[in-house]
């Protein structure tokens, strides 16, 4: 019987060889010693008896045996060699009682290289085995900027955590948002009843996933996959699916995997595109038909009156009904902030026929999907940025060219050269916003500091701690919160000047999303909507993200009467540059904290570089807290859309 299996073992190995000459691979098992050099390495760290994926054991540690097997571990020695008998002998001991002992190995990079255990690795692939137990020494690499180096060191802490070592992601950020996707205490470590249900969800997954044609796809992982899978459907939902539900909810974000193969890009969308004109022969010859109207909806998570931003995006809806008249029609619906409550008011709005949703912050992102995936016929729009998803669409408002202005009026007035900022959540916008308002202080008074303080931070007892930490500094010049509510009556918003117990407001920076939703129903009304849909290759899409600024009318600044008249100019004829597209805050050298030169002289920082924007400039005082000095309530917005966790995370716009 073991001459048998080794005849037919010889042969995917002797298949394998031949197509590995053929593509001009290297036939024969990876050789880590070959691959690896010791100033590479920063040291070996012991990890003891583990349960390893055979799937993830690729090569041997030495060159010794490497020659007997081709590269996918088949044996291609013949079967009357020392080696072929040795083989097959193996082989009947496993079909009698199975191979028990372990194996040892070195773990780089998350792949193993058998030190002894060759023929027992190739027997138990050859049987389609899943696991083998092992000793593992891990080589730890020194960090370096090589994305699968920094990958890797994202999983060491993964699978510090969770003991899970059998799933790979080819992107930064993956390994922790999978944690906290699948982990209801955040830094807690795994146990065995935790183990056992990731590793049979992702079995399953798996399976499924490579029985659609998963493998097919060469530039996403298995668990790229995944982790876009419970993106949407979230993890206890996959748990509770069977085997048939995962192969048919697969299907209905296939088209999300296609785009991840082809590594479809995100259009980030600076400007609204061209209205189409009409053609007038068309409106004379046709009957004109009472047009269609369109049913917008747009879905809160809290009140709007309680809810600065939220209020901004209210008066936006009330833009849009007093716009379009009888042509759009403007609901709202109110959820509350489970995920649960927005995909059930959702799933609503579909049934009363609403053709366009948008979900006003990023914490609806998640039910934004769900729903898209179900209902591809409905226009979902999530305010947002830098998403990967190309089911729905993301917009956002570049708010930090206002702050420029804002900063500009505060550099220009502030005579002892200190300048004050209030922040609340530290998510990538607001960092954008922070940099370039003391970009703007900095551009009129190379002098000037930025004092940042966050209300968010669980040692704050109020928000006059922040005003008495200004007063004590000499800061007279402060900027605040952009929008109020009407349940909210400060003056302390936009920029103002402190001066004994009076707020005198100076200008404010306001996000039109009035304008914003104007244009994009426009681009529905007018055609354009599918024009951008898909690449020119086929019907892969792209990911959109609406991302407009004062060139656009989304953002605007309101300047006071109380300003000078020579800084009122100033600020206006800057503001006419950057509509124009002649001049770009974020443009020309620009140093961080630490004199890092963040963006060279000469050179305008591309969207994406200011998407990812984790740093601050040179001239701020503060710094970006970490999510553990947050308090309570602002945790979970961070660990969705924030800028530092415990380490720097690629992440996206949002609030």
């Amino acid at each position: 019987m073991s001459y048998v299996e080794y005849e037919k073992a010889q042969k995917l190995g002797l298949k394998a060889y031949r197509t590995a000459l053929q593509r001009g691979r290297y036939p024969y098992l990876p050789v880590l010693d070959e691959i690896l050099r010791n100033e590479d390495l920063k040291g070996e760290v012991p990890l003891g008896l583990v349960q390893i994926p055979l799937s993830r054991v690729v090569g041997t540690s030495t060159v010794g045996r490497t020659t007997s097997f081709a590269n996918n571990f088949m044996p291609i020695l013949d079967y009357k060699t020392e080696f072929g008998m040795k083989w097959s002998n193996l082989c009947d001991s496993h079909m009698e009682e199975g191979i028990r002992d372990p194996i040892k190995v070195y773990e780089y990079l998350n792949y193993y290289y058998v030190i002894e255990g060759n023929k027992r690795v190739s027997v138990l692939k050859y049987f389609d085995a899943v696991s083998v137990p092992a000793n593992v020494i891990r080589k730890v690499p020194k960090l370096t900027d090589d994305p699968e180096i920094r990958i890797y060191y994202e999983f060491m802490e993964f699978n510090r955590l969770t003991g899970i070592n059998n799933i790979w992601f080819s992107k930064e950020g993956s390994f922790e948002r999978l944690y906290d996707l699948t982990t209801f205490n955040k830094k807690e470590v795994w146990g065995e009843d935790e183990q056992k249900d990731f590793n049979s969800a992702y079995y399953l997954f798996s399976n499924a996933f490579e029985a659609k044609g998963g493998k097919k796809l060469e530039n996403i992982t298995t668990g790229d996959a995944f982790l876009i899978f419970i993106e949407i459907y979230g993890y206890d939902g996959l748990k509770e699916m069977v085997s048939d539900e995962i192969k048919a909810n697969i299907s209905k974000v296939w088209k999300e995997y296609l785009f991840a193969n082809a590594r479809g890009f995100v259009d980030i969308s600076m400007n609204p595109p061209s209205e189409v004109k009409k053609n007038r022969l068309s409106q004379i010859f046709i009957p004109q038909t009472q047009p269609k109207v369109l049913k917008v909806a747009f879905v809160y998570d809290k009140k709007p009156e309680k809810s600065d931003w939220l209020y901004g995006h209210e008066l936006g809806r009330n833009h849009i009904k007093e716009t379009f008249g009888e042509r759009v029609s403007a609901l709202k619906v109110i959820c509350d902030d489970t995920e649960a409550s927005a995909v059930k008011a959702m799933e609503d709005l579909v049934n009363m026929g609403t053709d366009v949703i948008f979900t006003t912050t990023s914490r609806l992102i998640s039910a934004s999907l769900k729903v898209a995936v179900r209902h591809p016929e409905v226009k979902i729009l999530n305010c947002s940025l830098n998403t990967s998803h190309s089911i729905i669409r993301t917009y956002y408002a570049r708010l930090y060219e206002a702050k420029f202005l804002t900063g500009m009026i505060a550099g220009a007035l502030a005579d002892n050269n200190k300048i004050g900022y209030v922040a609340d959540y530290p998510i990538i916008g607001m960092i954008a916003n922070i940099n370039a308002f003391a970009l703007g202080a900095a551009f009129v008074n190379p002098r000037a500091r930025v004092y940042l303080q966050w209300t968010t931070l669980k040692e704050r007892q109020n928000s006059e701690d922040i005003y008495k930490a200004f007063r004590d500094e000499g800061i007279e010049y402060v900027s605040d919160q952009d929008m109020i509510v009407p349940s909210n009556a400060s003056r302390k918003f936009g920029l103002y000047r402190l001066e004994d117990d009076t707020t005198i407001n100076l200008a404010m920076s306001v996000y039109n999303w009035g304008v914003l939703y104007e244009k994009i129903i426009r681009i529905i009304l007018n055609g354009l909507w599918k024009d951008s849909d898909t690449q020119e290759a086929g019907e892969t899409k792209k990911a959109i993200n609406y991302w407009w600024g004062i060139s656009a009318g989304a953002i605007d600044v309101i300047l006071s009467k109380r300003l000078p008249d020579s800084t009122r100019h100033l600020v206006e004829t800057v503001k006419r540059y950057v509509s124009e597209g002649m001049f770009y805050p974020f443009s020309g050298k620009i140093l961080s904290q630490n004199n890092e030169v963040k963006n060279e002289e000469g050179n305008i920082m591309t969207p994406q570089d200011i998407m990812k924007m984790d740093w601050l400039a040179a001239n701020i005082i503060g710094n970006i807290p970490e999510i553990d000095e947050l308090e309570e309530t602002a945790r979970p917005i961070v660990e969705l859309k924030g800028v530092l966790k415990d380490e720097d995370e690629d992440i996206g716009i949002g609030r």
